[in-house]
């Protein structure tokens, strides 16, 4: 059976590099996790890599298995892009799971964007189930009515068990999703193994009679931790969008009836994505498309839903083991890194020696192509420069309780200077112009820092807080 159906085509990413690779041939180097791939003649002539049509980088899946074989191990590695220039499903064959707890005027807005697809209101168990009851009637919703709270996740899973068509589509109540996009959505189940899809979720202030917004709601509309950025993604551990929230989702009916995990009150949405990779499936991200979050309206309202979120990563890394790391460092590169946010008279040359070390481990594996060594020694810089981003992370989001208590020592305090200044040049360069950044971004790694280290000390288990070394995410 083929994998990809009429009219399927894919793209090298842009930000692929390609080298010349003797005899005919080219090497890709990029993707997430970073990878170099050699293609041959073959497979250089169907993406029009030479030639006239060199910047192109298009393969049309023809019938052959080879085009097939080419398209999914670019998909796979991130190396390339889904065309989509389909038809998406039938409106018809798409339902809806709205979960709801009271909101009754946010459940309506959410709603009303949703015209013309079938939904299903699962209300979990609200303190006046009859405000909720009265707004889906009025959109023509059907309303499956719990009469225990059983959290998000229980309450999508009770919607899906009453969807009969081959598409389901999760809508959080404060969401707001337009249905043509959800159905344009579904364009991307063209690929017979995609079970997932998720767009880019964006925050939108809740904003007063006067029309401002909260200093806090302001930071969150440019740099909410549900916008997983501008670039469209095969989801998984380690990839460069490792999970999708379930803010909004659309999936094969059939692929998710494992459903949610009802016993997770958080975490739910990326324990499904990492079971659906797992089994084998493909998840997506296409930012082309885009929901509005509503932002939480009070400053403890919004630091308490970050500070839930970090509670979710202990159970995450107790299920799904490797996954669950905060950070993914070799020990050369994690040695180097440190050297560099030490400061010290001998951080340059144990810098050095660790460039070296990762420059000579990439000569070896890369192929023999013209510039072999010199690619290696760019890659060993790149990956010195992603080692100092996530041990700067580590030390102000993951492990900023050790990081305070430790601050007496002057090496501790150098080091957490110096991964301020990195982590304000990382946030400037992720959300550029985002207002009261410096502040935001501090507050929201307090919380989700305490969250994590609140879940370790209930599962009795440090997992979530530990780095892995680069390899294989599965147990």
């Amino acid at each position: 059976m083929s994998r990809f159906g009429d009219g399927f085509a894919v793209r090298v990413r842009d930000d692929v590099r390609r080298l010349p690779a003797p005899p005919d041939g080219v090497l890709l180097v990029g993707g997430s996790p970073l990878r170099a791939l050699r293609l041959g003649p073959g497979a250089v002539e169907r993406l029009r890599l030479d030639g006239p049509d060199a910047p192109d980088g298009r393969l049309d899946i023809a019938a052959d298995p080879g085009s097939e074989r080419l398209a999914a191990r670019l998909l796979d590695a991130n190396l390339a892009d889904p065309v989509i220039d389909g038809a998406p499903v039938d409106p018809a064959r798409l339902t809806v799971v709205v979960p709801v707890r009271d909101r009754p005027a946010q459940l309506d807005r959410c709603l009303a964007a949703l015209d013309g697809l079938q939904v299903i209101v699962v209300d979990d168990a609200s303190e006046d189930p009859e405000s909720v009851a009265k707004v889906a009637a009025t959109h023509g919703a059907e309303v499956v009515a719990l009469t225990d709270n059983v959290g998000p996740a229980g309450a999508r899973n009770a919607g899906l068990a009453r969807v009969t068509t081959a598409y389901v589509a999760f809508v959080d109540s404060d969401v707001v999703a337009d249905a043509t996009m959800l159905v344009r959505l579904t364009r991307h189940f063209a690929d017979e193994t995609v079970a997932l899809v998720g767009p880019l979720v964006r925050s939108r202030a809740t904003r007063g009679e006067d029309g401002r917004a909260r200093w806090f709601e302001r930071y969150d509309e440019e740099a909410s931790s549900l916008a997983l950025g501008r670039r469209a993604c095969s989801v998984a551990p380690g990839s460069a969008v490792g999970w999708l929230p379930s803010a909004c989702l659309v999936g094969r009916t059939d692929r998710l009836a494992c459903g949610f995990d009802p016993r997770m009150r958080v975490g739910e949405d990326v324990d499904l994505v990492w079971r659906l990779v797992e089994a084998g499936w493909t998840v997506r991200y296409d930012p082309a498309e885009v929901a509005h979050h509503d932002t939480r309206p009070t400053l403890r309202g919004w630091l308490g839903r970050k500070l839930v979120y970090g509670t979710g990563g202990a159970p995450l890394a107790r299920r799904h083991g490797r996954s669950g790391a905060p950070a993914v460092l070799t020990v050369s590169g994690a040695v180097a890194g440190a050297a560099v946010l030490l400061r010290r008279r001998w951080s340059l040359p144990v810098a050095a020696a660790g460039l070296a070390v990762g420059a000579w481990r990439l000569d070896r594996r890369l192929p023999e192509v013209p510039g072999r060594r010199a690619l290696a020694a760019r890659l060993s810089l790149q990956g010195l420069g992603w080692a100092v981003r996530q041990e700067s992370a580590l030390l102000l989001r993951h492990w900023w309780p050790l990081t305070a208590l430790l601050l007496p020592s002057r090496h501790v305090r150098r080091a957490a200077l110096t991964a301020l200044a990195v982590d304000a040049v990382v946030a400037e360069l992720e959300h550029p112009g985002a207002p009261y950044q410096l502040l935001g971004r501090r507050l929201d790694d307090l919380a989700y820092g305490a969250g994590l280290w609140l879940g370790a000390l209930r599962s009795r288990s440090v997992g979530c807080l530990l780095p892995r070394r680069p390899g294989p995410t599965r147990r």
